[in-house]
């Protein structure tokens, strides 16, 4: 009887098992005929690719699309010795948040490109970098807030500079991002030609859009040699700007020249003109060596300057020029692209106790501005008075660590020379650290 019980359920568990075979075998190819393999190749394709660069890109398969969050920080420490006893300024010992950026890149149908970034350091809030480009002709055409095609020193990202801050003749004639329209080409990995129109003050300045002047920007650049380790770099670019608004209803319409002692952010300006330029025509030069681990660069510009009637007798031409060298210590190289330099690739970057070394790079610059040219005629021959008006002289050294691609610790010893104006023979020395990450 036993012997028969065990036969009936071995049977019913023989047929239960058979069912489930059955029901199983016939699901996928129920599902086969609603999800064929181009079907699901197309959805897949149809699915965004991240990929991580500093921060996560998306971008579609296809190469349609794509969007980036960008940002930077940078922490700094300025310690200054402003030589009170000669400019009646304090020494400065104080931290502040030089760069706090976020923003947004991307690409809308292959050949739209677009990037905005907004600066929340300071006390006020800025727009940097917010324009559309379009890239899909030889010639890129590039609409919205932008820096204008003057000076490697200047074109050069803020991340990639080699010291904290750049030469003084870059704040002194104002180059800087403006509203306008920009026309480059930078196909060929030997030369690029950029050209544009804009207008004279800046976003963050603007009050009427009709009160702008206008400013016409153009840059050249050769790179007889360009290869990874070696480069040879040449540019000139030339700017021509008139001033905004009416001078004669409101001088501060008007260009005015200064920069900030020991090449630091939070120094006060040892030299300086009035308000007195009504058009302005800059032109510079560059050049720039690349020998595996070491480079030199350095520019030579000049500003002449027109001035409002009536303000002064005298039409000065002012000089800004500098000669850098750095040496990567660890063995890397400043990479070179379109006719600037960029992100340095970290060779042993430092990481969850990796025991690496990261990039360690030591430089040394010397930089002088020149507002000193026609002083006297300005101040006797006019209603305004040249009294700051000189020439400084810098000195900088510099060491960086980059712990990897994306961050790095930056220290600056600098002095400054006065020579001229109320402030001559002053001696401003000053000790700038910064902790920078950017994605």
């Amino acid at each position: 009887m036993l012997t028969g019980e065990l036969k009936k359920s071995g049977l019913f568990l023989f047929a239960g098992a058979s069912a489930l075979a059955l029901f199983v075998s016939a699901v996928p190819a129920a599902n086969a005929q609603y999800v064929t393999k181009q079907e699901f190749d197309a959805y897949k394709k149809s699915q965004p690719e991240v990929t991580w660069k500093g921060a996560p890109r998306i971008s579609s398969e296809d190469g349609k699309f794509q969007f980036k969050v960008r940002g930077r920080l940078n922490v700094d420490y300025d310690g200054i010795d402003q030589d009170e006893s000669i400019t009646g300024d304090p020494d400065v010992s104080s931290v502040e948040l030089r760069r706090a950026r976020i923003g947004v890149e991307g690409v809308v149908f292959y050949d739209v490109a677009y990037k905005f970034e907004v600066d929340f350091a300071g006390d006020n809030t800025s727009v940097k970098d917010a324009y559309l480009r379009y890239t899909g002709l030889p010639v890129d055409i590039t609409i919205g807030n932008f820096k204008p095609y003057n000076s490697l020193d200047e074109l050069i990202s803020g991340n990639y500079i080699t010291f904290m801050e750049r030469a003084a003749f870059v704040e002194a004639f104002r180059l800087d991002r403006l509203i306008g329209l920009g026309l480059s080409y930078d196909e060929n990995k030997h030369w690029t030609l950029s050209a544009g129109v804009f207008a004279t003050t800046p976003e963050g300045d603007q009050t009427e859009f009709y009160e702008d002047g206008t400013t016409f920007s153009s840059r050249l650049t050769v790179a007889p040699i360009n290869e990874k380790g070696k480069v040879v770099h040449l540019g000139a670019s030339v700017r021509q700007r008139d001033a905004a608004g009416d001078p004669r209803n409101d001088a501060e319409n008007l260009f005015r020249y200064r920069a900030r002692g020991a090449d630091l952010h939070l120094a006060d300006r040892f030299i300086a003109t009035p308000y007195i330029g009504e058009s302005d025509t800059f032109w510079g030069l560059e050049g720039a060596v690349v020998l595996g681990s070491f480079s030199l660069q350095g520019e030579y510009s000049q500003n002449r300057v027109e001035v409002a009637p009536g303000i002064a007798n005298a039409d000065p031409t002012y000089t800004g020029w500098y000669v850098g060298a750095n040496w990567f210590l660890t063995g890397e190289s400043r990479p070179y692209k379109n006719g600037v330099f960029g992100r340095v690739k970290v060779k042993d970057p430092v990481f969850d106790g990796s025991g690496g070394w990261g990039a360690w790079q030591i430089a040394g610059r010397y930089d002088v501005l020149d507002l000193s040219d026609q002083a006297d005629k300005i101040t006797a021959g006019g209603v305004v008075t040249c009294s700051a008006c000189g020439e400084q002289v810098t000195w900088l050294l510099g060491v960086n660590w980059h712990l990897n691609d994306y961050t790095r610790l930056m220290l600056n010893v600098n002095q400054s020379e006065i020579d001229g104006g109320v402030n001559d023979g002053a001696e401003i020395t000053g000790v700038g650290m910064r902790a920078q990450v950017d994605w």
